[in-house]
């Protein structure tokens, strides 16, 4: 099988990376893997990176109008030169397969090639798109709702990451649509036997350490944790004294930095940099707070649950697949601010009911190791 890819994570670039070890290991499912980035990194001059003897990546180092056009170009030539269709047999499917990361810009890329040489197109969605709160975020987003709708319903095969995706797309395509689940792989056993080099207990002393760890952008909906920690705080509640950690980058950092020192609670949340020791971090948390509009998994809970720290979280992505609520943490409705003070409040004050939790962490944990991973991954691809 040869599969043609369409992706925006630059990391695939980066040699020694976990997307790009991640990319070597598909390459061992297949014949070839061609994957082209709608991404520019003016660090890569060359137009074709080999990584592996049967993997290659193809950066669009081009202005962003550019890119889906010159990545519909790279693609048709991929197809040519690497005879992914029968020579002479124009249009007819020969063991070959299209697969976009993505039903927005990749997407199209690939519906446009699939409809040129009529070979396969694999959607892959790992973002809750048909969400009300991702539509409202922006006009941008309001967008690609719209093309995410019209490119679902013209690919052969999607795959989604969660329930939750998978029921939302249920509301506007035909039943006969194959929708294969396969979560985010998690390498749990990793993160269990890494060792902990910093103790955050010994780094913010005598302190119930609440952990947050995302990119900072709108969806995180990072303001509704700060503004919980003020309610609170203003209701005066007789709590053990406590610590909101927020570790992460991106757009978001100086409006969330603004209202922490405008709700004068520098005390209480401190705002770090992106690490890359975060399981130590995970480790030494007594509390992981998750409060994004919308998910299409949550990769970051189920880390902090494979280490046995219990989850609160707004109800997105895996809420009510991987965290249920009152068995291994809390779930509150989106953007409820008060119902998410309540449930801090109540993970900080009934040690007994988080211990509980903590002791049911990994009850819905998916079980499959990477190889079964890797297995499922070519089965999904075989069968589109």
């Amino acid at each position: 099988m040869k599969v043609l890819m369409f992706g925006t994570d630059v990391n695939s670039l980066i040699s020694g990376s976990d997307t790009q070890k991640r990319l070597i290991e598909y390459g061992s499912l297949v014949g070839e893997i061609h994957l082209v980035l709608l991404k520019k990194n003016s660090e890569i001059k060359d137009e074709r990176l080999e990584i592996s003897r049967n993997v290659w990546v193809y950066p669009t180092n081009c202005p962003k109008w550019q890119r889906i056009f010159l990545a519909y170009k790279i693609g048709k030539k991929i197809i040519h030169d690497s005879e992914f269709l029968p020579a002479g047999r124009h249009g007819m499917i020969h063991d070959s397969l299209i697969t976009a990361q993505d039903p927005f810009e990749t997407g199209l890329v690939g519906y446009w090639l699939k409809k040129k040489f009529g070979i396969p197109l694999q959607l892959q969605i790992h973002t809750d798109f048909m969400n009300s709160y991702f539509r409202a975020e922006s006009l941008k987003n309001r967008a690609r709702y719209w093309l995410g709708k019209f490119l679902v319903k013209r690919a052969d095969c999607v795959r989604v990451v969660s329930n939750r995706i998978k029921n939302s797309l249920l509301k506007i395509i035909d039943q006969g649509l194959k929708i294969n689940i396969l979560p985010i792989f998690v390498d749990v056993q990793k993160i269990k036997n890494a060792p902990i080099k910093i103790d955050l207990h010994k780094k913010y002393p005598g302190r119930f350490i609440i952990l947050m760890a995302s990119r900072l952008t709108k969806e995180k909906n990072i303001s509704l944790a700060i503004e919980a920690i003020k309610k609170v705080k203003d209701r005066g509640l007789k709590i053990k004294d406590f610590l909101l950690l927020i570790v992460g980058e991106g757009p978001e950092r100086k409006n969330i930095q603004f209202l922490i020192s405008n709700y004068q609670l520098q005390n209480d949340i401190v705002l770090e940099s992106w690490t890359d020791d975060l399981i130590s971090y995970y480790k030494t948390a007594d509390l992981f707070l998750l409060t994004s509009n919308y998910e299409g998994y949550g990769r970051t809970a189920v880390e902090a649950l494979a280490v046995d720290l219990s989850v609160v979280m707004t109800d997105v992505g895996l809420a009510r697949e991987i965290v249920h609520d009152g068995e291994n943490g809390l779930i509150v409705p989106v953007g409820d601010v008060s119902a998410l003070a309540v449930a801090i409040k109540k993970s900080i004050n009934e040690p007994r009911e988080l211990a509980r939790w903590r002791s049911n962490s990994q009850k819905y944990l998916p079980k499959l190791n990477k190889e079964e991973n890797l297995a499922m991954y070519k089965k999904i691809w075989e069968s589109c």
